[in-house]
């Protein structure tokens, strides 16, 4: 999440993931979250996710900063009304 790339499209998370680290992303930094366009909800279960050594035992993005920081890039790449918000559209 440091560099705020996002690699979407493959069949699974771990696809995307291995994407990253070949293009230079730090394991640490590659979490799992999925956009669901028609309600506009980012959600954060993926296998990848699962890193006791980062204190993440779940499934799920366990730290609320870390899921914050997350949702608030995908956002930014992908919600298109929140960027005509900001414009006052």
């Amino acid at each position: 999440m440091e560099l705020e790339v996002i690699a979407g499209g493959g069949a699974l998370h771990s696809d995307c993931e291995a994407l990253l680290l070949d293009s230079g992303s730090e394991q640490s930094h590659v979490w799992g979250a999925d956009w669901t366009p028609h309600n506009k909800k980012v959600t954060f279960e993926s296998l990848i996710n699962m890193r006791p050594n980062q204190n993440n035992l779940s499934l799920d993005v366990q730290d609320s900063e870390l899921r914050a920081k997350i949702e608030g890039v995908v956002r930014k790449i992908f919600d298109n009304d929140t960027d005509q918000e900001s414009r006052g559209a």
